[in-house]
């Protein structure tokens, strides 16, 4: 399963953010159930960022959104936002 969090920052709150995102995604990745963890910035607005993360079930992601450590993080991002978030989570229909 693959979870897919688009992110909007205000511009002077982008280098928060991965300061952020870097003191924290060893400890994400290292989450029961995590696969992998990708950051990736919009080429045409660099205050726009989306967490890909891949997760071996539903359950061991809402374990991680259950956490000490995803409170912790999400409170502190999200005080940084410019717009709402939106999240998706998908499955891998083909990995070619």
């Amino acid at each position: 399963m693959i979870r897919i969090v688009k992110m909007t920052f205000r511009p002077e709150t982008v280098t928060e953010f991965l300061t952020i995102f870097e003191q924290s995604k060893e400890k994400i990745r290292q989450q029961p159930g995590c696969h992998s963890l990708k950051l990736v910035n919009d080429k045409e607005n660099s205050n726009v960022f989306f967490t890909i993360s891949e997760w071996e079930h539903q359950d061991f992601l809402e374990q991680y959104r259950r956490s000490e450590l995803f409170n912790t993080v999400w409170a502190a991002t999200k005080a940084l936002f410019a717009d709402k978030p939106e999240a998706w989570s998908v499955d891998v229909l083909y990995d070619l």
